[in-house]
C-alpha cells in the first residue's frame, strides 16, 4: 500500500472508532438522565436526596453494587440498580464524575 491509501484507512478507522464512542457517550447520557429525575438536573440534588454530580467514580460503583446485592438500605435504588449492567454502571460513575 502507498503512503496515501495508508493514511486514508487510518484516518476511516478513527472517525469509525469515533462515532462508536460517541455512541456509547450518547447511551451513558441517555440512562443517567433517568437518575436525574430523583437526584436532580445535573445530578445536582435539591432536597434530601444525594448530589451525583462530582461523586467520586469507586464510590458510585461501589454504592450501585450494594443496591443491586440488596446490602445497602434503599426504597427504590436495588430495582434501578438492577437494571444496568456493569459497564453500564461504570460509564454513569464516570459521567457524573465529570459533572461539577
Amino acid at each position: 500500500m502507498n503512503k496515501k491509501t495508508t493514511l486514508a484507512c487510518a484516518g476511516f478507522v478513527g472517525l469509525a472508532l469515533s462515532g462508536i464512542a460517541g455512541a456509547a457517550d450518547i447511551h451513558t447520557q441517555s440512562i443517567a438522565s433517568t437518575c436525574m429525575s430523583c437526584h436532580g438536573p445535573g445530578g445536582k440534588s435539591q432536597g434530601t436526596i444525594p448530589s451525583l454530580a462530582g461523586l467520586d467514580k469507586d464510590y458510585f460503583v461501589k454504592s450501585m453494587k450494594e443496591f443491586k446485592a440488596g446490602t445497602r438500605a434503599a426504597s427504590i435504588m436495588k430495582r434501578h440498580a438492577s437494571g444496568y449492567t456493569d459497564a453500564e454502571v461504570e460509564a454513569m460513575a464516570a459521567y457524573f464524575a465529570s459533572l461539577k
